[in-house]
Protein backbone atom coordinates (compact mmCIF):
# COMPACT_ATOMS: atom_id res chain seq x y z
CA UNK A 1 0.00 0.00 0.00
CA UNK A 2 1.21 3.12 -0.77
CA UNK A 3 0.12 6.96 0.27
CA UNK A 4 0.11 9.62 -1.90
CA UNK A 5 0.76 13.20 -1.11
CA UNK A 6 -3.67 13.61 -1.90
CA UNK A 7 -4.57 11.11 0.70
CA UNK A 8 -1.82 12.27 3.39
CA UNK A 9 -3.32 16.41 2.39
CA UNK A 10 -6.83 14.97 3.16
CA UNK A 11 -5.40 13.41 6.86
CA UNK A 12 -4.78 17.16 7.75
CA UNK A 13 -2.15 15.91 10.05
CA UNK A 14 -0.52 18.78 11.27
CA UNK A 15 -3.61 20.89 11.68
CA UNK A 16 -4.83 18.16 14.00
CA UNK A 17 -1.40 17.62 15.86
CA UNK A 18 -1.30 21.98 16.73
CA UNK A 19 -4.96 21.10 17.95
CA UNK A 20 -3.98 18.66 19.95
CA UNK A 21 -0.84 20.02 21.21
CA UNK A 22 -2.91 23.40 21.89
CA UNK A 23 -5.17 21.31 24.45
CA UNK A 24 -2.32 19.93 26.24
CA UNK A 25 -0.50 23.37 26.93
CA UNK A 26 -4.19 24.44 27.60
CA UNK A 27 -4.70 21.70 30.29
CA UNK A 28 -1.24 22.77 32.00
CA UNK A 29 -1.77 26.56 31.96
CA UNK A 30 -5.24 25.81 33.58
CA UNK A 31 -3.64 23.14 36.19
CA UNK A 32 -0.57 26.11 37.24
CA UNK A 33 -3.18 28.60 37.39
CA UNK A 34 -5.51 26.85 39.57
CA UNK A 35 -2.82 25.83 41.62
CA UNK A 36 -1.60 29.01 42.37
CA UNK A 37 -2.11 30.76 45.50
CA UNK A 38 -2.51 33.87 44.93
CA UNK A 39 -2.23 35.12 41.14
CA UNK A 40 -2.13 38.32 40.22
CA UNK A 41 -3.15 40.47 37.08
CA UNK A 42 -0.10 39.22 34.56
CA UNK A 43 -0.98 35.66 35.44
CA UNK A 44 -4.47 36.10 34.68
CA UNK A 45 -3.03 38.30 31.71
CA UNK A 46 -1.20 35.26 30.50
CA UNK A 47 -3.85 32.62 30.84
CA UNK A 48 -6.42 34.89 29.21
CA UNK A 49 -3.54 35.30 26.37
CA UNK A 50 -3.53 31.38 26.11
CA UNK A 51 -6.91 31.04 25.88
CA UNK A 52 -7.43 33.39 23.17
CA UNK A 53 -5.11 31.65 21.22
CA UNK A 54 -7.33 28.95 21.50
CA UNK A 55 -9.90 30.70 19.79
CA UNK A 56 -7.33 31.85 16.63
CA UNK A 57 -6.24 28.04 16.16
CA UNK A 58 -9.61 26.55 16.21
CA UNK A 59 -11.18 28.52 13.76
CA UNK A 60 -7.98 28.15 11.42
CA UNK A 61 -8.68 24.80 12.22
CA UNK A 62 -12.80 24.52 11.19
CA UNK A 63 -12.15 26.78 8.46
CA UNK A 64 -9.31 25.53 6.57
CA UNK A 65 -9.58 23.33 4.07
CA UNK A 66 -7.02 20.75 2.10
CA UNK A 67 -5.50 22.48 -0.67
CA UNK A 68 -5.99 20.03 -3.54
CA UNK A 69 -2.69 19.11 -4.59
CA UNK A 70 -2.24 17.85 -8.31
CA UNK A 71 1.60 16.24 -8.72
CA UNK A 72 0.19 14.35 -11.91
CA UNK A 73 1.23 17.88 -13.75
CA UNK A 74 4.67 18.98 -14.82
CA UNK A 75 5.86 22.18 -15.80
CA UNK A 76 7.26 21.96 -19.75
CA UNK A 77 10.01 24.20 -20.31
CA UNK A 78 10.65 26.19 -23.11
CA UNK A 79 13.99 25.44 -24.12
CA UNK A 80 14.17 28.32 -26.92
CA UNK A 81 14.34 30.32 -24.22
CA UNK A 82 17.59 29.31 -23.45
Amino acid sequence: MRITPEELNRWRIWPRMIITLYGIAFYRTTEWFMSLPDPTNAQAGFVSVIVGAGAGFYGIYQNGKPTPADYTKTEQVDQSDR
